[in-house]
């Protein structure tokens, strides 16, 4: 196994990190582009995985046990699902791999031990997808939580070296009666809370795709004060949970204006409000806004 190389970001992420740093694993191909990451909004649920385009084998991203296979033409098996073909390996320290939307295997069994390099299935378009290719996903089973698989991969799946950072498109400020303040445009505002929405995408730079970046944070003077992080997801109650500045309902986070940061509050004198996202590979992109706050 690959070791994962360190990474600039708070002790949150350090503890995070540590914890998984025994755990480092491969994608399941050798070729193929990210369409949709992890985090990404899916008609306002976050998504749990990554969704490439691609062609040719899917393999197991390490070594593993079966655990389970579905099959599409299984009926004992009454709904569809958005997976179409998919499997799930445990890969050891409790995490398992979820495969899908590879080609339907026809009754090929899958071995109840797999080895690194076997062949798992095809890539192809069964379930939700619109394209060739497949799903991949990783789940905490001791923790319950899913995991961002590019936190425990490093680099492109066409091994393709990501410098691009993310593109803030947009910063938005809403007041508690409702009125958008764009701070690019209004630089004096009255002190009080503020919702901050931040319109922010990430590319990998290999097909054009517009993907969640993995970290956005706000500063007040130099002070982190809010602070949305993409390296695990929870359900609690059947509500999928994101983490900003603590464990939130994804509803309060996706946005048409952006991402929701959540409140922020600004009190007289002069603010200088720094905005910075970043990716998986800590390319990093911030804007600055010197506001008077009356």
């Amino acid at each position: 196994m690959k070791q994962i190389p360190a990474k600039k970001s708070t002790a949150l992420f350090f503890i995070f990190f540590l914890s998984f740093f025994a755990f480092a694993i491969d994608w399941p191909a050798r070729e193929g582009r990210v369409t949709a990451n992890f985090g990404i909004s899916d008609e306002g649920i976050p998504l749990l995985g990554n969704e490439f385009a691609a062609a040719g084998p899917v393999f197991p991203a390490d070594m593993g046990e079966l655990i389970f296979v579905h099959d599409p033409e299984n009926h004992a098996v009454r709904f569809p699902s958005p997976l179409g073909s998919w499997m799930a390996l445990d890969h050891g320290d409790n995490m398992a791999g979820i495969y899908g939307r590879y080609e339907d295997r026809q009754g090929t069994p899958v071995p109840t031990l797999v080895e690194s390099g076997t062949v798992l299935a095809a890539a192809g378009r069964t379930g939700w997808s619109q394209q060739n290719g497949f799903y991949f996903a990783v789940f905490d089973r001791r923790e319950r939580r899913w995991v961002n698989p590019s936190v425990i991969i490093t680099g492109n799946i066409s091994g393709i070296e990501d410098r691009t950072p993310p593109v803030i498109r947009q910063v938005e400020l809403r007041t508690v009666a409702g009125t958008p303040i764009n701070p690019g445009l209004t630089q004096r505002l009255t002190q009080g809370l503020y919702t901050i929405y931040v319109d922010v995408w990430d590319s990998q730079g290999t097909g054009g795709e517009l993907l969640a970046p993995n970290r956005i944070t706000c500063s007040i003077n130099g002070e982190e004060k809010a602070v949305l992080s993409y390296e695990t997801l929870v359900s609690r109650e059947g509500k999928r949970m994101v983490y900003r500045s603590g464990t939130v309902p994804a509803a309060q986070v996706y946005d048409p204006r952006g991402f929701g940061l959540g409140e922020i509050r600004l009190t007289r004198g002069q603010a200088i409000l720094v905005i910075e996202a970043r990716d998986i590979m800590d390319n990093a992109r911030s804007v600055t806004y010197r506001l008077t706050i009356d």
